[in-house]
C-alpha cells in the first residue's frame, strides 16, 4: 500500500487480519504503520471500536510506544540517543547541532520530506557514546560531520 492517505476500508482490512492474535493492539498498530509509514488519526476510532476500546486507551498506547508516528517520516531517519551515557558524552550538543542544522525540532520533517529526526532512550551503545542510528545503521562515537556524512551517503 505504501501511501499516506489510507482509506478506512484499507485500515479495515488491516485490523482484521491481526484480529486473529492475542493482544492484537500493537501488531494492529505495527501492520498500519507499516503499511502507510504512520499510524493516521482516523485509524484510532476503528482499532478502538473493533478491539472494543475507548480511543484514549488505543492513543495512550500509541504515545508511549516513540516508534509509532502521527506523520509519515522523511525518507531518512535519524534516530539519536538521549539516555544518560550519551548524555554525558555529548549527545545533548550532536542533538542540538543536527536540528539547528536542520531547523527541526524532535520528530521533526525537513519541508522536503528528506530527513526526520528522532529522540530514542538507549541504541545499547553506551560505550561507544554519543549513538545515533541512520536509516537503520547504527553509529557509536558520533558528531554533527559523521552524520552529515551518512546522509549525503544515502541521498
Amino acid at each position: 500500500m505504501r501511501h499516506s492517505n489510507p482509506t478506512p476500508d484499507e485500515i479495515r482490512a488491516l485490523i482484521d487480519a491481526e484480529l486473529h492474535r492475542e493482544g492484537p493492539l500493537l501488531p494492529i498498530l505495527h501492520a498500519i504503520q507499516h503499511a502507510f509509514d504512520h499510524v493516521p488519526e482516523m485509524a484510532l476510532p476503528l482499532i478502538a471500536e473493533a478491539l472494543n476500546l475507548t480511543r484514549a486507551e488505543v492513543h495512550g498506547v500509541m504515545s508511549f510506544y516513540h516508534d509509532f508516528r502521527k506523520a509519515p517520516a522523511g525518507r531518512h531517519v535519524v534516530k539519536i540517543c538521549r539516555a544518560e551515557a550519551c548524555q554525558s558524552m555529548g549527545a545533548n550538543a550532536l542533538s542540538q547541532a543536527v536540528l539547528d542544522k536542520l531547523g527541526l525540532d524532535w520528530g521533526g520533517t525537513t519541508p522536503d520530506g528528506s530527513v526526520t529526526v528522532e529522540p530514542v532512550y538507549c541504541l545499547g551503545l553506551c560505550a561507544c557514546a554519543p549513538a545515533a542510528m541512520v536509516d537503520g545503521k547504527l553509529i557509536g562515537r558520533a558528531d554533527a560531520a559523521r552524520l552529515s556524512a551518512e546522509l549525503e551517503g544515502t541521498a
